[in-house]
């Protein structure tokens, strides 16, 4: 898994509750091949007509189009468990999402495949909304070791995370490699549990 560094990047405004993980990556994407890549597909049936052509959606606007950062509105990623919907946002550029809440499923998905989820809450997800509207093409900075975010109003908002999560994503490590680096400490508890059990 790739480490997360300090992220200063474009952000897109995606200004609307419920994007469910159908909205990010349509169900009849979900049987290609990984290795393929899924970045052609996110949000494929709001940036695309059924001929391919562009259609009037945030991501086809020139300023946004190098967004690393998306922030959006409450419950992004809710619905069917998919994680080719995560695949799509990291495939096609992205590192991070800012969002007042997110589908339970994805949440998950995303921490396991080195997205970034920020939750903030509703007031200030709106006003980096409001900000990044009000500038196309501005950047954000997320700074994961101290927890911050700093929109284009130049306003830093502090957010939460999981202290496994945060390592394992300033590490660059998966659930596997995390285990791995334990290594030591489980052999440790092994001998001292063998010693403590000899009739085991």
């Amino acid at each position: 898994m790739q480490a997360f560094k300090n992220l200063d990047a474009v952000a897109v405004p995606i200004a609307r509750p419920n994007v469910d993980t159908d909205q990010i990556v349509p169900a009849r994407y979900l049987r290609k091949p990984r290795k393929l890549g899924f970045g052609d597909y996110l949000f494929r049936d709001l940036r695309l007509d059924k001929d391919g052509r562009e259609r009037d959606f945030v991501l086809n606007k020139p300023a946004y189009r190098d967004a690393k950062i998306l922030v959006a509105e409450r419950n992004f990623g809710c619905g069917s468990s998919r994680e080719s919907a995560v695949y799509a946002l990291w495939d096609y550029g992205f590192r991070a999402v800012i969002a007042p809440s997110f589908g339970d499923i994805f949440f998950g998905n995303s921490f396991m495949n080195g997205l970034l989820l920020v939750v903030l809450p509703e007031a200030d997800v709106a006003a980096l909304i409001a900000a990044h509207e009000a500038k196309p093409g501005a950047h954000m900075q997320v700074d994961l070791a101290a927890q911050t975010v700093t929109g284009a109003d130049g306003k830093t908002y502090r957010f939460d995370i999981d202290a496994y999560r945060k390592r394992c994503l300033l590490e660059g490590l998966d659930e596997l490699a995390f285990t791995l680096s334990q290594r030591d400490a489980i052999a440790a508890f092994e001998q001292k549990h063998a010693a403590a059990t000899p009739w085991m």
